[in-house]
């Protein structure tokens, strides 16, 4: 008879068979009696009911959510910087919310306790004059900005919004291992999780009693929208660009939370007043929710060099008229050495001790203390080791790097981390385990989790879940992306059941249609070449392949038109002897450039539509034989463009900045258009020519239909510059933008058209009444310079 000793008794047993935690470790889904947590319970039995492919199948709607998402991030490395998918571990981290509440309750007084810390640094300065903190670890942090002292916050508060990495100790107890107060990252990145996740298993978070995160946003969103006091000032999100790691965050917050997405040169102080740069003028902005580092907000009082800040934000703060949140300066509270001081400063202020302790840290002086330092540390710390830092990767600003153990036989430098001119011990931790897939196997891997705390009027809220780093390998240095490691989402689990939620308004409340926000001017210069870019390559594409038939036609390159197309490819800088010239390629990517500028304006089908046509374009460069083969390339992008022109033209909202974008693509196509007319129709050139100017039309059916001679200059001038019905000729193109100016706010100015309406016009009627006949050479050149005018002039009145 064969032995049963071995035979897993359910399929939750035999999905835990393998999985071991390292012995002194604590591990979220195993209690120290080696038996399953109740909160995970549920988890792991649907997981044990699944088969491979269903698994499978289950991760795949994660991934697949995140990348029509696009959700990414930016890895940065010796070649500059990537796009990267996200890298998501499909297994939640299971918390009761019992455990959770008593978490959030440390977090709130360590919340407040910072806020007095900031407070008293940037006011009193009682906390040095006391001796509870040295005077060296505050004068020369750089974090420290000296402009700010005494400035007080217009809100009454310096901080509004905070981050803080905690992980468990051995004994199953909580850590903070750093605080977030510059300008935390990670919430939209948490929203995202979450999103993924419930596409993992939409049998159970519906039942799992999970608490959503709606309600956490919904407070700090009306707690922004309530610091405005002016009702029509706006609130905004100031991000540092699109090459930031986090940019993609940035967008997403702002789309959520509905509200402004700006970068410093969108911004102007005036008489102390902060106000954005919109195509009606300049706005109020009163709230600003800062997401890059203070010193570079300012180059007129903290640092000079800086090409991201915005002259006078200094000014705007000390003259109350702005909140900042987080306020400029905070970002010293992050400094690894405060944490040293921060349980002694709790007791002093508050009469308690911290709830959640720190990590243990020590603050042994300045560098230049550093023998004396080494002496009386290498005495001490016999068999201790320290950290250099944290295992754990943070914002942009920050990069921690891995975690460092070992013995006292290894110099005392190297357990030692400078911190501005200090130099900051860290006691190594142990971090705890968490279920992660991997290779089809649940196997324990360490883990930290960002929690996020945001101010409201009734005091500090706690997100109910976070955003976990999952450790790809049982190294606690592989918790970075960069390294291999992952993120995955909170759950935060009552014993009852959990409301639905979410940031939509409620039904029962009153019927309130928004009219869309204001336009900043640099969204709609972004949106306006975004149009004119993707129409320029539109006709660079159209060109080629023209070439490129004639080439397969004739097999060389001694015909005229052959040579006339050459020069014409010329002009415009695109090598014919390049099947799939390099200046083509820039055109894509130009455009792809300015859509992600405006990604919280900017559908995700029309991204994707736009990134798959740059990918396409790329991955064709250099693997394409001239003649028939690069004509049938160049027809494959053509209908990739259609496709991104439908999108555009079908699902975005006829709101300002479609408008631009639109105006964008009718310039441009305009311009391309009197190009082609000026060269092909002109008396002297080669035969063939006019068949290229309506094929580079794409009217070579309707040229068809509507003239029954054979082609000639009037034919082709009539149905490419005059014909009002053909899309792609001129007169049509200056009646979209007659039309799109006109909806714009104020295209009438005191009555009278303002000067772009006047240009626009103008044209337009020279185009409505003249004959083919009329149209030389000459003439198609004077309404191209006509058309650049209109370009001109319209930049000048809404995108300088």
């Amino acid at each position: 008879m064969a032995s049963t000793d071995h035979i897993p008794a359910d399929p939750a047993t035999a999905l835990l068979q393998g999985y071991r935690p390292p012995p002194g470790v604590a591990d979220e889904l195993l209690q120290p009696d080696g038996t399953v947590r109740p909160v995970w319970q549920p988890l792991i039995e649907l997981l044990a009911e699944q088969n491979p492919e269903d698994l499978t199948q289950r991760f795949a709607r994660g991934d697949q959510y995140l990348h029509d998402a696009g959700v990414y991030y930016r890895q940065h490395g010796s070649g500059g910087s990537a796009l990267r998918d996200w890298p998501f571990s499909h297994i939640p981290v299971m918390i009761c919310a019992e455990e959770w509440e008593e978490l959030s309750r440390g977090l709130v007084q360590r919340a407040d306790l910072l806020e007095r810390v900031m407070a008293d640094l940037y006011g009193p300065g009682d906390l040095v004059a006391d001796g509870l903190l040295p005077a060296d670890l505050v004068a020369h942090n750089r974090e420290w900005l000296r402009p700010l002292a005494g400035i007080r916050p217009r809100s009454g508060h310096f901080l509004h919004f905070l981050a803080f990495e905690v992980g468990r100790s051995p004994d199953g107890s909580w850590l903070v291992l750093g605080d977030r107060t510059q300008a935390p990252s990670g919430s939209g990145f948490a929203l995202e999780n979450r999103m993924a996740t419930t596409r993992v298993f939409p049998d159970l978070f519906p039942t799992a009693n999970v608490r959503r995160l709606a309600g956490f946003f919904r407070a700090f969103r009306d707690a922004m929208n309530g610091l405005r006091g002016d009702e029509s000032s706006r609130v905004a999100i100031l991000t540092p660009g699109q090459h930031t790691d986090t940019y993609f965050e940035h967008a997403y917050i702002a789309r959520y939370l509905g509200f402004l997405l700006l970068e410093c040169e969108d911004l102007k102080v005036e008489r102390g007043k902060l106000t954005v740069r919109t195509i009606n003028g300049p706005q109020p902005v009163s709230v600003l929710w800062r997401r890059l580092d203070s010193r570079f907000a300012d180059p007129l009082e903290l640092d000079e060099s800086s090409a991201l800040g915005t002259p006078g934000m200094v000014a705007a703060l000390r003259a109350r008229e702005l909140t900042m949140l987080n306020c400029l300066g905070s970002g010293v509270l992050e400094a690894r050495a405060l944490m040293a001081f921060l349980p002694r400063i709790c007791e002093r202020l508050t009469g308690e001790g911290l709830k959640i302790p720190n990590i243990a840290t020590w603050w042994c002086g300045q560098a230049a203390e550093r023998a004396y330092v080494y002496e009386n540390l290498q005495r001490m710390m016999i068999g201790r080791a320290l950290s250099t830092d944290l295992p754990f990767e943070v914002d942009s600003s920050t990069a921690l790097g891995g975690d460092f153990r070992g013995s006292a036989q290894k110099p005392i430098g190297d357990w030692l981390k400078a911190d501005g001119a200090n130099l900051v011990g860290q006691e190594a931790v142990t971090l705890s385990t968490t279920p992660a897939m991997i290779e089809g196997e649940l196997v324990p891997r360490p883990m930290l989790i960002r929690v996020f705390a945001a101010r409201t009027p009734r005091g500090w809220v706690v997100m109910p879940g976070g955003y976990a780093r999952i450790g790809r390998t049982g190294d606690p240095t592989a918790l970075a992306m960069k390294n291999g490691g992952s993120v995955a989402d909170v759950w935060v689990v009552s014993e009852g059941p959990v409301t639905p939620d979410s940031l939509a308004p409620q039904p029962d409340g009153p019927f309130v249609r928004r009219l869309p926000g204001v336009l900043p001017s640099r969204a709609a210069d972004n949106l306006f070449w975004l149009g004119r870019y993707v129409e320029r390559a539109e006709a660079r594409v159209r060109d080629l392949r023209a070439y490129h038939l004639r080439l397969e036609e004739v097999g060389h390159r001694e015909m005229p038109l052959l040579s006339c197309l050459e020069q014409y490819l010329q002009g415009f800088d695109v090598d014919p002897d390049e099947p799939l010239p390099s200046a083509v390629l820039d055109l894509f990517d130009a455009g792809l450039t300015c859509a992600g500028k405006v990604r919280d304006r900017f559908s995700t089908d029309g991204w994707h539509a736009l990134t798959d046509l740059a990918f396409t374009a790329r991955g064709m460069y250099n693997r394409v034989r001239p003649g028939d083969e690069a004509a049938r390339r160049m027809t494959e992008l053509l209908r990739k463009l259609a496709g991104f022109a439908g999108l555009v033209h079908d699902n975005m909202f006829r709101f300002s900045g479609w408008r631009f974008l639109t105006m964008g693509r009718a310039l441009e196509r305009a311009d391309q258009m009197l190009s082609a007319l000026t060269i092909f129709t002109d008396p002297a050139a080669p035969p063939g020519s006019l068949d290229v100017a309506v094929e580079l039309g794409d009217s070579v059916m309707t040229h068809r239909r509507r003239y029954p001679m054979a082609t000639s200059c009037n034919t082709v001038v009539d149905l490419l510059a005059l014909d009002a019905g053909n899309p792609r000729a001129v007169l049509f193109q200056l009646d979209v933008l007659r039309e799109q100016e006109a909806m714009l706010t104020e295209a009438r100015e005191g009555g009278t058209l303002s000067e772009i309406a006047r240009r626009i016009l103008v044209a337009h009627t020279a185009l409505s009444v003249a004959a083919p006949e009329e149209m030389t050479t000459a003439r198609l050149r004077e309404i191209q310079s006509e058309v650049r005018d209109i370009s001109v002039a319209l930049t000048a009145r809404y995108l300088s």
